[in-house]
């Protein structure tokens, strides 16, 4: 997926959920709008350099936005609103295995949740239905093991049961780990983070919930699915 016009800064501080404080490089500093609601460890770090767009709208408090944040020197893209997008592109192109030739319907309601994604395909006169929930992942929790989540998440755990019900009526039902970290070759529930949703997680794909853990590379024109990777229960 393309990105907006982004420009270089410094993390200065990252602070009231959805703020962050950058420095320019002739030193001004800026109070710009940060789009992720978990903790974003180890990618807000102050002095980090950022990419930012800008916007114009004038009805913004904070016309600039935090995109991505180099960690290891890789480009991590933290925003979280791109990240359906980044996987509905993929799905529209087929280039996730397993998860090929459906059509692609945003935001359908599931018990007391509403699901990134149902998908729908016809084969033999039988329409099969796909339900799909995606998760930004942006947390190491080990040199090579990217994890989810870096916060406590509720939601995240209701999403699991709304998808273990969408089995239990005859749909296949799953959850895309997006993985925004490019040292990651595996991925597993960050259990020392959010034990309940570990076991959930665990729970839930012993029902039948399928898990897609796909690794995203990004530079400062597109955020991209390149490759799926293992999921460690």
């Amino acid at each position: 997926m393309n990105l907006p016009e982004l420009h270089r800064a410094t993390l200065l501080r990252r602070y009231k959920r959805f703020l962050a404080d950058i420095e320019w490089p002739d030193g001004t500093t800026t109070t710009v709008h940060t789009p992720n609601t978990g903790s974003m460890r180890q990618c807000a770090t102050p002095g980090a350099t950022v990419l930012v767009s800008h916007s114009d709208n004038v009805q913004r408090k904070y016309p600039w936005t935090l995109e991505l944040i180099e960690v290891n020197g890789h480009w991590v893209d933290t925003n979280t609103q791109r990240s359906n997008k980044v996987v509905a592109e993929a799905l529209e192109l087929g280039t996730i295995e397993g998860l090929q030739d459906y059509a692609v319907h945003p935001e359908k309601k599931l018990g007391d949740s509403r699901i990134d994604f149902l998908l729908e395909k016809t084969d033999q006169h039988q329409t099969q239905r796909m339900w799909l929930e995606v998760k930004n992942v942006t947390l190491m929790i080990t040199r090579a093991c990217a994890g989810f989540p870096d916060a406590v998440t509720e939601r995240g755990r209701r999403h699991l049961r709304e998808l273990m019900m969408a089995v239990d009526q005859g749909d296949r039902a799953g959850v895309l780990f997006l993985v925004q970290r490019a040292e990651a070759q595996l991925f597993a529930a960050a259990a020392e983070i959010d034990p309940a949703y570990a076991e959930q997680l665990a729970v839930a794909l012993n029902h039948g919930v399928e898990a897609f853990a796909c690794q995203t590379q990004s530079d400062d024109t597109q955020t991209r699915i390149v490759r799926r990777i293992p999921v460690v229960v």
